[in-house]
């Protein structure tokens, strides 16, 4: 059942365009990348195997800091053959290859803010991924450009942490935004790119990321005021397997975070990004399938001054709180990533997992690296 009229529309929109392209192919035309073959059932991808839709945590790490075992945030959607991946923290391209995922099939990426930690891989989707020369046919490889949706420049930086004075990076542009950071790759690696493009007919890596920088609605966000004021999810994209809507969501000083929805004709998918608590992110999660939601655990940390435990508590979650927010959204599933134990490590996902399940009926699933969720529309 669909969650408004609205959705309704988009959902009925995306099948009918689906007819359309399946009318085309049978007509003769062009085959689309990640086409759905007329022999695959119902239920299953567009390849032929595996569910329609899938969730895959390809990292569930959060913080710069690099630890064994866990890759650093990042995670997956693959719909009806088509993959977006949402955030590209350490080792994303290298999990999102080890997930089975084909470069081929990536349509679009979303980054949910500009901390390193979320980005640290983004450009190796293309500087690795898709440089090659397009006409190597043994490689897996990027079809064409691949959509990038994400932050636009914040506009001022905020005050130092704790009043003291520091330095400042690239002073002539402090806040790039994902086109600005997108940009600066492109100049860090021109030489890299030159010597390929000359010696080996490597593709100009510069047309391979379509780059949009959301804008935000007019709700009396930033710079330097408030960060995610109360709002309404608004649509970023659409195409013909995904709607995606989006809030801005708390995180410390960082301008704009956001979180994003994800709806297909197999169910719904919230990624919640870095956030504290958030009624945007209720809002935007009402009814979904799955949320994915970043957590932090600082239940008896010692060693954290109290002006470092009053800043961890303005850009997060702790665990022994957040099945409150997933039972206030109505999800069916709660799946918690982006982790960071100040107390244990490795953590203990069963006593996380317990943590998690206080004041929530639903589901609840502790993420570790390479986990797969397969997406299924709730009965009611």
């Amino acid at each position: 059942m669909c969650l408004d009229a609205e959705h309704c529309h988009h959902l009925d929109r995306r099948r009918l365009l689906r007819l359309a392209g399946a009318s085309a192919m049978a007509a003769g035309a062009a085959t689309a990348v990640g086409a759905v073959p007329a022999a695959a059932s119902p239920g299953t991808n567009r390849r032929g195997r595996g569910p329609a839709a899938e969730l895959l945590l390809l990292g569930t790490h959060a913080g710069p800091p690099v630890v064994p075992g866990r890759a650093g945030i990042s995670s997956a959607l693959r719909v009806d053959g088509v993959n977006y991946v949402v955030d590209c923290g350490r080792a994303s391209t290298t999990q999102y290859v080890a997930a089975g995922l084909r470069m081929r099939d990536l349509r679009s990426v979303f980054i949910t803010h500009l901390h390193a930690d979320h980005v640290a891989d983004y450009y190796q989707y293309f500087l690795l991924g898709g440089s090659a020369p397009s006409s190597d046919a043994s490689r897996d490889l990027l079809a064409g450009p691949v959509s990038v949706y994400g932050p636009g420049p914040a506009g001022a930086l905020p005050p130092a942490f704790g009043g003291h004075g520091v330095p400042t990076v690239h002073p002539e542009d402090p806040t790039p935004g994902i086109a600005g950071l997108t940009e600066y790759c492109h100049h860090a690696f021109a030489y890299s790119s030159n010597v390929f493009m000359r010696d080996s007919g490597f593709r100009d890596i510069r047309t391979l990321a379509d780059v949009h920088e959301i804008r935000v609605p007019e709700v009396g966000a930033g710079p330097l005021g408030p960060t995610a004021p109360a709002m309404r999810p608004f649509t970023v994209t659409e195409d013909d397997r995904v709607r995606v809507t989006a809030v801005l969501v708390p995180h410390g000083p960082v301008y704009p975070a956001f979180a994003y929805r994800f709806d297909t004709d197999h169910g719904s998918v919230v990624f919640s990004g870095d956030t504290t608590y958030s009624d945007n992110l209720v809002r935007l999660s009402r009814g979904a399938d799955v949320l994915v939601h970043e957590a932090i655990n600082i239940e008896g940390a010692q060693a954290l001054t109290p002006a470092h435990k009053d800043h961890l508590l303005e850009s997060h979650v702790e665990i022994q709180k957040l099945g409150a927010i997933a039972q206030r959204a109505g999800v069916a599933h709660l799946v918690v990533s982006h982790l960071a134990d100040f107390v244990t490590y490795p953590l203990d996902t069963r006593q996380w997992r317990r943590w998690a399940q206080r004041g929530y009926d639903g589901k609840v699933t502790v993420a570790q690296d390479l986990d797969r969720v397969p997406l299924t529309r709730r009965r009611h």
